[in-house]
């Protein structure tokens, strides 16, 4: 293996927290309201989520540490370990039910999301995959179709919780991996035609998700209803304008707005900072990127530069997501903004994969 740089990409290190800082900030301003009526407590949410940001912080510089090879060698153990939580969130008395979906493990605030740690976990594991198979790549019977079978059998564990978002960004990075690795365009045609047609019978199994795209085509048909959250948000970043109303002036927390510090945070900071405090999130966004893949190209070997891709498309396809439904761009999905929503798997997975791509970056060549 290559001789180790002494540091690690020192830009994406700042660029993360500098979001990381951002995040709790707004996690703060967006949950007070709400905080103190629910719990008497205008920081309960700040200070779990504190909690799960040293929590995160301190396993960030763990992985950093830790040579990028290391989890090639466990990418089995850690596929099977997710599998296992999969199947176990699954079953009544050990996942907990929140807002309708089986999602979580554990007790009250500090209860774990299994398919967010499957996320990076099949991650890890296609980057083996696919530097180990990348010849066979071109094959739809020996290189595409086991790989995206495997990814197809998670995204249907997650989608019986159910939660299409988290299941969405999963498969979406994996498409990007397998693309970049010089999987057949032609192949993928196929695929998304399948795609399409499985996505559009999921829409049409849940009534919810049918409201869902209509009130993103017409959230005014049903302002009450299914287009509650999307009015709410576009009322937030508009009167924002320019400058934004002041850190802490937002209105559409005062219970307009339901659980603004999770998926819907990033409105509460455009109403607060503006076109101009946006903007400056998303270019962090773009720096952060643009740091990963500097690092996925100048990475010593396939396993390394596969990895970076596979988490900087994870980070960017929830960024384009979650700011697509903020802004009515795409219907509305649970999918948190990273660094910024509330929420311990959440914020612990990115910073863990951050401290994966660290680690990489300090063999990189750039």
């Amino acid at each position: 293996m290559p001789a180790k740089k002494t540091t690690p990409d020192f830009i994406l290190m700042i660029v993360t927290f500098m979001l990381l800082a951002v995040g709790l900030t707004m996690v703060y301003s967006a949950s007070a309201i709400w905080a103190d009526y629910k719990f008497d407590d205008s920081f309960f949410f700040a200070k779990r989520q504190m909690l799960f940001a040293g929590v995160g912080i301190i396993t960030m510089f763990f992985i950093m540490n830790v040579d990028y090879w290391t989890w090639r060698t466990w990418a089995k153990v850690l596929i099977i370990v997710c599998f296992v939580l999969l199947l176990l969130v699954l079953i009544p008395g050990i996942g907990n039910v929140r807002n309708g979906s089986r999602s979580w493990i554990g007790v009250g605030a500090f209860s774990i999301q299994p398919s967010e740690f499957m996320k990076l976990a099949m991650i890890v594991f296609m980057a083996k995959f696919l530097s180990e198979k990348q010849k066979l790549i071109t094959s739809f019977k020996k290189g595409l179709v086991p790989s995206l079978g495997l990814v197809f059998l998670a995204f249907g564990l997650i989608m019986l919780q159910p939660d299409l978002g988290t299941g969405t960004v999963m498969v979406g990075t994996c498409v990007v991996m397998i693309f970049i690795a010089g999987a057949r365009i032609s192949h993928f045609v196929w695929f998304g035609v399948a795609g399409l047609a499985g996505f559009v019978a999921l829409v049409l199994s849940a009534p919810y998700r049918i409201k869902r795209i209509t009130s993103f085509l017409d959230p005014w048909e049903d302002p009450l209803g299914s287009g509650f959250q999307i009015i709410q948000s576009l009322y937030a970043i508009g009167p924002g304008g320019l400058f934004g109303l002041g850190l802490g002036q937002s209105r559409q927390k005062f219970f307009y707005l339901p659980e603004p510090q999770t998926d819907f945070i990033f409105a509460i900071l455009a109403e607060e900072l503006g076109f101009i405090g946006g903007s400056f999130v998303i270019l962090l966004f773009a720096l952060l990127l643009w740091r990963g893949i500097r690092i996925a190209l100048g990475a010593p070997d396939l396993y390394g530069s596969f990895l970076a891709v596979g988490i900087i498309a994870m980070v960017a396809i929830q960024v384009m997501i979650n700011i697509g439904v903020v802004t009515g761009l795409m219907p509305v999905t649970g999918i948190t903004l990273p660094f910024l929503s509330y929420g311990g798997s959440s914020l612990t997975l990115m910073l863990m994969a951050i401290g994966v791509l660290l680690n990489i970056s300090r063999y990189a060549r750039y």
